[in-house]
């Protein structure tokens, strides 16, 4: 009796514990261990035996339990004998995992994201994560209806090989590129600035019309850019979207644009804020003056000379920053630099990573910084516009990371891109007829910077064939050398009764003094043979038929003021240069050549050109030119007359003999005509010209007249998914009865 009180009593304060104080633990098991030790589940658990645990506790050793990642199956149950029984399910181990159907992407790179690999342990929640790492890595390359399905094989041993099926699908592409709020330029004008290119069939060769978020950003700041070094300073993108099709193979791209105000700069000022520094000198040192339209890359060139020149005075810690005075009503604005003191820190190192084919010091010799300069944040920008305009990288980023307190590492951080590409160009001209054109070029070769080019045209009036090679910088210097070697051969049967085959080589030689002025310098070695000579040829073709040997040096001086070269709408371009031959071989001659280009925005996407361009040639040492040297009038050098159809002619043949001179000149102005959906823009324009005589004038035997041709026409510019398309309707108004005329003329091409 009192042992059945005794045990009642014992059973009444067990289950009294139970509810007041939780459990009481005597002792813990653990059953289905295989590989796990069970010291390692007691450390997780962070229980002990011999004392009393709350369900809170239970729950806590619970989830440290799960969390290790080591079971996929857990149990807890306390035994009337106060033991708490822990039964487990291992996680198996992997075996082997692989990649299949990956032939876009590489293993190395998928291994590089994924967590699990060969002899961890699986478990089912990183294998989900590693499934969405996989699917970011190919969104990126713009796949986004990539499916990935991961598969497990049983092995013995509580094994499991894992392999990640990939259906990779294809890229998504670009199916359209809106523009909205532009008003003072078109959509074709904008997609020329941006990277992101709308799909089209002929684009087999590029990836430039594939989705790609990171890309889509830097076209933000590619629009902001191009508005911005035009006048638009309170340019704004305010929202870019990407919308992808339903079936995930394609996107919209809609870029909503502020473009604002244009602004001229009224006047500008320098202060200073640090003493003993002279701003009458920085003002030496601006790229932009008063009267210009604003340009945001002007600024920034005439900081980094400021910034320059302080550091040469000794004023090594300055930061120089400007303050915009707008009056948008009248689109005037000042510009006030203030040059401040900036932190006293240096560079520590520049560290450079995601270049796996291009070599650092491509990348390092770009920089406006070394490692031991003082830190200057305007030298950086520099930098970071000169490793984008490489054109090597879809991704630049330049990150400045704090190592100790006057010490700093900038870290850079690049995703190369294709620098290679095809192109193909076929078509018809009016002066060559059928054309077909092909090429290869590779901007970055070896990886060191390098250009290589080979390309071939061949039409029903002429071939050429070139192998060219740059090095960018020459013998360590900021200086361009390079050499070409070139064939062409020309029909001028319809022109002058005979044709001419030139084949030869080039060394070349380029400075930039500045961003806006360069030189160049060259030496061309080359053989022209004039052959087929017609019976019927005039006597002056007769008498140059055979070969002939050149040997020259020239230069040539470019200031270009343009705001884009592609595409001008603003500014202006000089060229002048000087040849002369006769260092040795068979041809001796004096010859100057010059061109200037004018743009204005007369209004919204309205633009009018100015141009002059011309040249004079003479022979010395009793030598005359030759045919194949002189200058001849018509066709694309002026508008409404034939391909040499201006100039001096045999009396008997009507055989084109060309001049020792030229100058053609003119104006154009290009309009929309409603069509900048499809490219399409209108042009009208007013040609002048003339040329001079021929060495060994006889007005006998030849026709000629120096009077100033004229024509006036209008034309299209279409840039058709084909290449760009030039047609041209030219009426002569000034002419002699011996001028050819040509009132319509077609160019047609293409560039992949």
């Amino acid at each position: 009796m009192k042992k059945e009180i005794y045990a009642g009593l014992l059973t009444s304060l067990l289950a009294f514990q139970a509810n007041a104080a939780g459990y009481y633990v005597k002792n813990i098991e653990v059953d289905g261990l295989q590989r796990v030790e069970k010291e390692t589940v007691l450390s997780y658990l962070n229980l002990s035996k011999d004392r009393n645990v709350s369900q809170e506790d239970l729950d806590v050793a619970f989830k440290n339990l799960y969390n290790t990642g080591l079971f996929s199956d857990i149990d807890f149950d306390i035994s009337s004998k106060n033991v708490l029984k822990i039964n487990v399910k291992e996680n198996p181990i992997i075996g082997q995992r692989a990649f299949d159907g990956n032939d876009k992407i590489d293993d190395k790179v998928l291994e590089a994201e994924v967590q699990l690999g060969p002899r961890s342990v699986y478990d089912k929640a990183k294998v989900q994560q590693d499934v969405q790492r996989i699917l970011d890595v190919y969104r990126k390359t713009g796949r986004y209806s990539v499916t990935v399905e991961p598969k497990i094989i049983e092995r013995d041993e509580n094994r499991v090989d894992l392999i990640y099926e990939i259906d990779e699908g294809s890229a998504a592409t670009i199916d359209k590129i809106n523009f909205l709020g532009n008003t003072h330029y078109s959509a074709s004008d904008l997609q020329q600035e941006i990277m992101s290119r709308e799909s089209r069939w002929y684009r087999f060769f590029s990836s430039a019309d594939n989705y790609d978020a990171e890309k889509m950003d830097y076209d933000k700041e590619l629009l902001r850019r191009f508005y911005t070094n035009r006048g638009y300073a309170d340019f704004n993108v305010q929202s870019a979207v990407a919308e992808l099709s339903e079936d995930n193979k394609s996107f919209i791209l809609t870029f909503t644009m502020e473009e604002g105000p244009r602004y001229k700069v009224d006047d500008i000022k320098i202060i200073s804020h640090i003493p003993n520094v002279d701003t009458d000198r920085l003002y030496k040192d601006l790229e932009i003056s008063k009267g210009d339209w604003y340009n945001g890359e002007d600024i920034e060139k005439s900081i980094s000379e400021m910034t320059e020149t302080l550091g040469k005075k000794g004023f090594a810690f300055v930061d120089v920053t400007t303050e915009l005075d707008r009056d948008p009503a009248n689109g005037k604005v000042n510009l006030i630099f203030n040059v401040n003191e900036s932190e006293r820190l240096f560079i520590n190192r520049i560290n450079i990573t995601g270049n796996d084919r291009t070599d650092d010091e491509v990348i390092r010799r770009e920089f406006r910084l070394e490692e031991g300069d003082a830190f200057n944040i305007s030298k950086l920008r520099d930098s970071r516009r000169n490793i984008e305009n490489l054109n090597y990288f879809s991704k630049v980023d330049l990150q400045t990371d704090l190592v100790s307190e006057n010490k700093a590492d900038i870290n850079t951080v690049v995703a190369e891109k294709s620098t290679g590409y095809f192109n193909v160009g076929v078509g018809y001209s009016t002066s060559n007829g059928a054309l077909i054109r092909a090429g290869v070029t590779e901007n970055n070769f070896r990886g060191k910077g390098q250009e290589v080019s080979l390309n071939a045209g061949i039409s029903e009036k002429s071939k050429d064939y070139s192998i060219s090679f740059t090095e960018p910088y020459f013998l360590g210097r900021r200086l361009s050398a390079g050499v070409d070697l070139f064939l062409e051969d020309q029909d001028y049967e319809e022109e002058a009764s005979y044709d001419t085959r030139t084949i030869g080589g080039r060394t070349r030689f380029g400075w930039k003094y500045t961003d806006r002025f360069h030189h160049f310098v060259r030496y061309t070695l080359s053989n022209n043979d004039i052959k087929n000579v017609k019976p019927y040829a005039s006597e002056f073709v007769q008498a140059e038929k055979g070969r002939a040997t050149t040997s020259a040096v020239g230069e040539t001086f470019v200031y270009d003021r343009r705001d884009n070269s592609y595409n001008p709408k603003e500014g202006y371009f000089i060229s002048v240069g000087h040849d002369i031959s006769g260092l040795g071989g068979d041809t001796k001659y004096n010859r100057v050549d010059a061109k200037i280009y004018k743009y204005y925005t007369l209004a919204d996407n309205y633009t009018f050109k100015i141009f002059t361009t011309g040249g004079y040639i003479a022979g010395y040492g009793g030598k005359d030119v030759r045919m194949s040297d002189r200058y001849y009038l018509g066709g694309a050098n002026m508008r409404g007359f034939e391909s040499a159809g201006i100039g001096a002619r045999d009396r008997r043949t009507g055989d084109a003999l060309g001049g020792n001179w030229m100058m053609y000149s003119g104006v154009e102005l290009t309009f929309p005509i409603g069509l900048d959906e499809l490219g399409v823009k209108g042009r009208t324009f007013w040609d002048l010209g003339t040329i001079g005589k021929p060495d060994k004038f006889d007005e006998d035997k030849i026709a000629y007249s120096g009077k100033v041709r004229q024509s006036i026409g209008f034309g299209f510019d279409w840039l058709s998914p084909m290449g760009r398309v030039n047609l041209d309707f030219g009426f002569p108004m000034v002419k002699t009865d011996y001028d050819e005329k040509e009132v319509f003329r077609l160019n047609f091409g293409t560039s992949l």
